[in-house]
């Protein structure tokens, strides 16, 4: 009798205290904090680092009520698991591994569908860098619209085997995630032997990428500004530095919400941007020459020409992402066919008529070329474009880069760079600054848009486009490809790897010639 009343003492007593920190976690879950479990740390190490604020913190497991038990009571709200979205408790019959893995998957979060996927590759494929493919066109004639071409079906290509590297097939032979992020397929590759340097070959590649992203807006920039009021006594050099005084609060921000609010009027204004020149160039199609345009090419200068083209259509890098948040994966192949599709046909048009409008006087970024009535008007757009952008790569090179070294746990190369309080402690943010200022000292001595943007394309683009994409579709599906699949990852490879080589070397040699020029000046 005294156990049976022990017993019953020791039961009200569990349940009054899980009913007051059950309380005390689901005002917490409302307020938007959560604790994770040992479990989903462990999880979330697989994720992408770009997608750290959606899936970071997510899964909250506090309590389980032991509705088993006789006499027990219902879980109260904030009981078993809160997601930050607002969802609610997972039901009754999910389990903590179940939640996990819906979290980390993306079933807790709002999904997008093939269209709203769609017009997020198209921002990143027929982004303002299209500026810079007349350019190319007038050094590779009809080879150089080939290449458009072909650059848009061997990236649309590279991009589904890419996802396809994110799937196994499990014990009863269906389909199964069992990847996140591009860094997860090159960890999966080098493993088990070297089980983190795919990642870090990867995590460089992309940081090279972002990096050099942010230094072409700022060139991009100073260059628009200088060839939009010629008048004034203000070099384009001036412009960079006036242009990165701006772009300095980038160090200062926490989140990307505030600069996302402009994102759909910028792109909304580069495409009224696009059809402004379009139609101007119309407008002298009368005067086009045509007989400008020829199969011969500039052998010295059309590599430069690859590496801006490829340079255009990367967006490889965050395709896992945006995959496992399609309401419909399946759609994916679909969705990528017709935004390379529409890409090409919308590139091909652009860069075919501004260079048949200018012939040999096309420049670097086509809108130079536009009468002064105009220009100021289309590159101010062009500038406010830019400088809007320049937060976005910013931000997640900086997270990256402080993921990768200054938070990685133990393993972290330097110290933490937040405090306990969240707050990023002073030597971070000076970290920060620097990054700003490093963008604003390549865009000051090597203010060449068209060579940067060319040897970014060789160098990461060809990289994460080309090269890796195909090499990790060999080494994780080799039994189960066809062989067409085969002989085209090999012939990607071996192309892309001439391109990416020619592309790199040209680039510089015309960077150092650039910069020995600047400084004899």
């Amino acid at each position: 009798m005294a156990t049976l009343i022990r017993s019953k003492l020791s039961n009200v007593a569990t349940s009054v205290s899980n009913k007051s920190q059950a309380k005390v976690s689901g005002m917490f879950a409302r307020m938007g904090f959560q604790a994770a479990t040992d479990e989903e740390a462990v999880g979330f190490v697989h994720c992408d680092d770009l997608d750290m604020e959606h899936r970071q913190g997510l899964q909250m497991d506090i309590l389980k009520s032991d509705a088993s038990e006789e006499g027990a009571e219902p879980p109260l709200e904030g009981d078993i698991h809160y997601q930050r979205d607002g969802t609610g408790p997972l039901p009754p019959s999910a389990s903590k591994d179940e939640g996990i893995c819906s979290e980390l998957s993306g079933q807790g979060k709002p999904k997008i569908t093939a269209w709203e996927a769609g017009w997020n590759v198209t921002n990143a494929i027929q982004g303002m860098f299209v500026l810079g493919l007349p350019y190319a066109i007038l050094h590779g004639g009809y080879l150089g619209l080939f290449l458009i071409i072909f650059a848009a079906v061997v990236c649309c290509y590279t991009g589904k085997i890419l996802i396809a590297c994110l799937y196994e097939e499990n014990e009863d032979g269906e389909i199964v995630r069992v990847r996140d992020s591009y860094v997860d397929i090159a960890n999966a590759c080098c493993a088990p032997r070297f089980p983190k340097l795919g990642g870090r070959i990867v995590n460089v590649a992309q940081i090279i990428e972002l990096v050099m992203t942010c230094i072409l807006y700022v060139v991009v920039s100073g260059n628009l500004m200088y060839n939009s009021f010629p008048n004034l006594p203000v070099s384009q050099k001036s412009w960079s530095i006036i242009a990165t005084a701006v772009l300095l609060p980038c160090a200062f921000l926490k989140n990307l919400k505030a600069v996302s609010k402009f994102s759909l009027l910028c792109t909304l204004a580069h495409f009224v941007i696009n059809i402004l020149v379009i139609a101007y160039c119309l407008s002298r199609a009368r005067d086009w020459a045509w007989d400008k345009v020829k199969f011969y090419i500039d052998v010295k200068k059309f590599p430069i020409s690859i590496g801006i083209i490829v340079f255009s259509y990367t967006s490889q890098i965050f395709l896992p992402s945006l995959e496992g948040n399609m309401q419909h994966p399946k759609e994916f192949h679909c969705m990528m066919n017709w935004t390379h599709i529409a890409a090409c046909i919308l590139k091909g048009l652009f860069a075919l008529v501004a260079y048949l409008t200018w012939a040999d006087e096309t420049k670097e970024v086509i809108t130079d070329n536009l009468p002064s009535t105009i220009r100021a008007v289309v590159n101010l757009f062009l500038v406010s474009k830019a400088l809007l952008s320049y937060p976005l790569p910013f931000f997640a090179a900086v997270e990256v880069l402080e993921k990768s070294l200054f938070q990685d746990g133990n393993r972290a190369v330097f110290p933490n760079c937040y405090g306990g309080d969240g707050r990023i402690k002073s030597w971070g943010l000076t970290l920060r600054c620097a990054l700003v200022v490093f963008t604003l000292l390549m865009a000051i001595y090597v203010p060449h848009f068209a060579l940067l943007m060319g040897l970014t394309g060789s160098l990461t683009g060809a990289g994460l486009c080309f090269l890796l994409p195909s090499l990790f579709h060999l080494k994780l599906l080799w039994r189960k490809l066809m062989w067409h699949h085969v002989f085209f990852d090999v012939a990607i490879f071996v192309i892309g790897g001439i391109c990416s080589v020619s592309g790199f070397i040209h680039s510089l040699e015309g960077l150092i010639e650039a910069y020995g020029s600047n400084t004899e000046d």
